[in-house]
């Protein structure tokens, strides 16, 4: 019988409010809930263009772990290791792979390339690779060369809001998004819809951690060129109290995403019973059900402007996606289930004693 135990490796703190480090930090405490002797190991916060020094201590730190206990690595940091160096590493990894490192949004070319490049090689030397959704999957297999015999999908799972608030939706309706302020999650395209809108009565709320500093001013900026500013709050990053009550008392979810590699943010909107308007990318239409949202083309303002209009005009409509997204929300996972495909992730990559 071999033994539960694992290390689990992530980049910077996992207090962080992303939704890569909330998949990790609730996998974490799931997978010791039943009954596994899960480690963590914080490497340096600087990835996934690390300094020399957070490099070298996170390789060190990688090549420390004994070779018969496996190593659960977060794709931020594993795919951007110098292949060498993961060549050292005598642990059994797993790879977690929310999204392929190049495939952000507004990296330079030769970046991305040597993303992609460093990316391809060392997910070829992992034990096990899992992701988040059958789109990520489907890349790694296709662009990456990861063969299927070693992939598992792991969806996030969701935990179920309590009773809404008494006060429920605010009066003018509320358009909330979630997602880090970086280049990829599309709010510039937002801001520009909504400056499409201002005959409507509405208001918006943008929530996220700044991720790039150039990118929140130039949002800041661009909502000020555009007149929105009385009308659209930047929040940064907020608490779990905070956001639950934004989303409880938010009309609709919107996030004009340029990519993504499953979304979690669309799962909190789906358990809250929001319609979603959102973009035709990535894993989006596997997390969106045509019946709870609206997608339309990345980076087409006009489009997006459009649905948002609709459900701010057409009461049938809204109703008619705000039940459907209740009623996917029942499907969606829940985090013992995410545990469930790590753990069997876990024992198929070897070390304490295990095949």
């Amino acid at each position: 019988m071999p033994k539960k135990e694992a290390v689990f490796a992530v980049p910077g703190a996992l207090t962080t409010r992303t939704g890569g480090t909330i998949y990790d930090r609730e996998l974490l405490h799931m997978l010791r809930l039943q009954g596994w002797q899960v480690r963590h190991l914080e490497l340096p916060g600087g990835f996934p263009q690390p300094g020399a020094v957070e490099m070298a201590r996170a390789v060190a730190d990688l090549q420390a772990i004994p070779g018969d206990c496996p190593v659960i690595v977060d794709g931020l940091a594993f795919g951007a290791l110098d292949p060498a160096d993961v060549r050292g590493i005598a642990a059994p990894v797993v790879a977690l792979c929310h999204h392929p490192l190049a495939l952000e949004a507004g990296l330079a070319p030769d970046v991305a390339a040597t993303l992609a490049e460093r990316e391809m090689a060392n997910l070829a030397m992992a034990a096990q690779v899992v992701v988040p959704s059958p789109h990520t999957a489907a890349v790694l297999q296709a662009q990456f060369g990861v063969p299927l015999a070693k992939l598992s999908i792991a969806e996030p799972g969701v935990t179920r809001p309590g009773p809404a608030p008494a006060a429920g939706r605010t009066t003018p309706p509320l358009i909330l998004s979630v997602g880090i302020v970086t280049p990829r999650k599309g709010h510039d395209i937002l801001l520009k819809a909504l400056a499409r809108l201002t005959d409507l009565d509405w208001q918006a709320a943008i929530v996220g951690r700044v991720h790039d500093v150039a990118e929140a001013a130039a949002l800041r900026d661009l909502a000020a060129r555009l007149g929105l500013t009385a009308r659209v709050a930047f929040t940064g990053e907020i608490s779990d109290d905070r956001l639950s009550e934004l989303y409880a008392r938010a009309h609709l979810f919107a996030l004009a995403t340029r990519f993504e590699g499953y979304g979690m943010a669309f799962a909190e909107a789906l358990c809250r019973g929001l319609p979603i308007v959102s973009c035709r990318t990535g894993a989006v239409p596997d997390t969106v059900p045509a019946a709870a949202g609206c997608l339309v083309d990345v980076d087409d303002d006009a489009a997006f402007a459009e649905a948002i209009r609709r459900l701010l005009q057409d009461p049938t409509q809204y109703r008619q996606m705000a039940a459907a997204a209740k009623a996917a929300a029942e499907d969606l996972p829940t985090w013992e289930q995410t545990a469930n495909v790590m753990a069997a992730a876990l024992l198929r990559a070897g070390g304490n004693g295990s095949p």
